[in-house]
């Protein structure tokens, strides 16, 4: 009987949790990551990818490509991992085990579905897509095959909103075409040796004997990659345990001998943290940077905060405080940023600039973050908040209440005003109004009152 594993992925998550609790975005190409223009997308709505926007490009050049239209929110963790919350419950309700890989994506292999023919898999998942739409008005995409690596692919193809299956009777017919890229785990070093060997498709690498992959590739990873495209999948779906620490480095084939250059690699790995520590939706009290020196003496400094947080500016600046650089220790081949202390409850600091002032910053000539680092460059509708001595901090896409007007947003502020739109999700395209910034009606607001479930909410903490 034909085995099937479903894949689940969150449409443009963030960006899709911006747009739903936020209507007056709806359609528009959204942006999450930092306001300021500095720092990485979080994420990007598909109305933004449209213009070549995506996770993980520098804002500021995401900015240019959406151009006015186009609006940048700062990333709202704790309204993202609550609907997460609310998805995968469902999620669990509807399957029974879920191995939930990150906040937007996991694996199911219901027990219903044992035997079940392809048209049947077809309804079981538009059923539970249309079942998280009811209910949280969030788009899914799921994929569904003989194992994981083919449901991961076919969540892939689904997207946006909808399903794709891959029948085991059709699974080398729809796979082997594809780029070897496509299979879960070939990175780009991976990627580039296959490619210099000739082999570009799944098909390629399937199709290779079982000594040539380990010469080529290795015994361990050369070979799961060679099973994986020949169809052979059968790794469990079970629930993971929670990482302990979240990091990336980076080795590089030259060593680094100037500041401008370890200041580089310290954003790029801090840069690739952080997408993990977002997808992980949890915030973190530990930084640690990695230096591996030219002869290998390997050298680690850790620092904690009072907080978890995972705003990217704190994170990044803690680390630049960590860093020592060539003239110090000696030219340097590996950079790495980790975070650790990690929790699922973020807390706001009454002045959380003092933690994010890089005491080391990067060069003007850094390969990394050259470009717009503040203001309202291109591609911003929403105004970035003018320095103004006597305006108090509120911050463009800050939650705030009114007393008459309900729950809104910043949608800008400077020379003493400050512009807010009202809505929720269970309000509509709301209005905007202007006021003091000193105005005492004004105050901030929980983001979770932006998502109008005070009922499933109160439910969870009985």
């Amino acid at each position: 009987m034909q085995r099937w594993v479903l894949h689940i992925d969150m449409d443009a998550f963030f960006a899709s949790c911006e747009q739903l609790t936020r209507p007056t975005l709806r359609g528009r190409p959204v942006l999450v990551g930092g306001v300021s223009g500095r720092g990485v997308v979080a994420g990007a709505s598909y109305e933004a990818r449209r213009f070549g926007a995506r996770s993980a490009m520098p804002m500021h050049q995401a900015r240019a490509l959406v151009g006015f239209g186009g609006v940048v929110v700062a990333p709202r963790h704790k309204v993202y991992s609550v609907a997460s919350k609310r998805v995968f419950e469902i999620i669990a309700q509807h399957a029974g085990v879920v191995e939930q890989l990150s906040i937007d994506e996991g694996f199911m292999e219901p027990s219903d579905l044992v035997g079940a023919t392809a048209g049947q898999v077809r309804e079981w998942a538009e059923e539970l897509r249309h079942r998280i739409a009811a209910e949280t008005g969030l788009p899914a995409s799921v994929g569904a095959g003989a194992g994981k690596q083919y449901a991961k692919i076919g969540s892939g193809m689904a997207k946006p909103d909808g399903v794709f299956i891959i029948p085991a009777d059709r699974q080398h017919v729809l796979m082997n075409p594809l780029p070897v890229k496509a299979l879960w785990g070939v990175g780009p070093v991976t990627w580039a040796k296959l490619s210099s060997m000739g082999v570009t498709t799944i098909g390629d690498l399937a199709a290779m004997s079982a000594k040539e992959v380990e010469i080529s590739l290795g015994p361990t990873m050369g070979l799961n990659f060679w099973r994986l495209a020949r169809g052979i999948d059968d790794r469990p779906v079970e629930p993971r345990a929670e990482a302990k620490q979240i990091s990336q480095e980076h080795t590089y084939e030259q060593d680094l001998k100037t500041r401008a250059r370890v200041d580089a690699a310290v954003t790029r790995a801090a840069e690739g943290a952080h997408r993990r520590l977002l997808n992980d939706g949890r915030g973190a009290r530990t930084v640690t940077v990695k230096l591996r020196m030219s002869d290998f003496h390997v050298e680690s400094r850790s620092l904690t905060l009072p907080y978890a947080t995972d705003n990217y500016e704190t994170l990044e600046a803690t680390a630049f405080r960590l860093v020592r650089y060539p003239d110090e220790v000696g030219p340097i081949r590996l950079v790495g940023v980790g975070f650790s202390g990690l929790e699922s409850n973020r807390q706001d600091v009454l002045f959380p600039e003092l933690d994010r002032q890089i005491i080391s910053a990067p060069p003007a000539d850094s390969d990394f973050e050259a470009g717009v680092r503040s203001g309202g460059g291109p591609g911003v509708i929403i105004e970035e908040r003018m320095e103004d001595p006597e305006d108090p901090t509120w911050r463009p896409t800050q939650d705030v209440r009114h007393p008459e007007f309900g729950h809104g947003w910043v949608q800008g502020s400077g020379h003493g005003i400050v512009s807010v739109r009202f809505e929720t999700r269970a309000s509509g395209p709301g209005r905007t109004a202007s006021f003091a910034v000193d105005d005492p009606h004004l105050s901030p607001a929980d983001p979770l009152d932006s998502l109008s479930w005070r009922d499933w909410l109160e439910g969870r903490e009985q």
